[in-house]
């Protein structure tokens, strides 16, 4: 399986990103999926998951900004970012979870 993130990108405070995910091979529709992110100098951190039956948990500091889903047989996955601060900027990956598989990442920078 092979995940590829894309929809990163510069935007001012306040603006809003989306992210996709594919992935590609079989059908991932029993597999949870999430997006985590690595700013500079820090921990990768979680930021949202959602589950094969699309229940979804969130970091504590997305605070009801950001949504993710699926589409398809769930090999899709979106997070919708909304009102970004300075602080969102990080790369953000996507990942299977419980599987150790990961994307490339894609930048996410939030700067006036």
């Amino acid at each position: 399986v092979r995940l590829v993130e894309s929809g990163g990108g510069s935007v001012q405070p306040g603006g809003s990103l989306r992210l996709s995910c594919a992935a590609s091979g079989s059908p991932l529709n029993t597999v949870a999926m999430g997006w985590y992110r690595q700013a500079p100098g820090k921990q990768r951190e979680l930021v949202a998951v959602i589950t094969a039956g699309s229940s979804t948990n969130y970091g504590d500091f997305v605070e009801g900004r950001f949504t993710i889903s699926r589409v398809g047989a769930g090999n899709t996955a979106y997070l919708q970012m909304n009102s970004l601060k300075a602080e969102d900027t990080a790369v953000y990956y996507c990942t299977l979870i419980g599987l150790d598989v990961w994307g490339q990442g894609t930048l996410v920078t939030v700067s006036s």
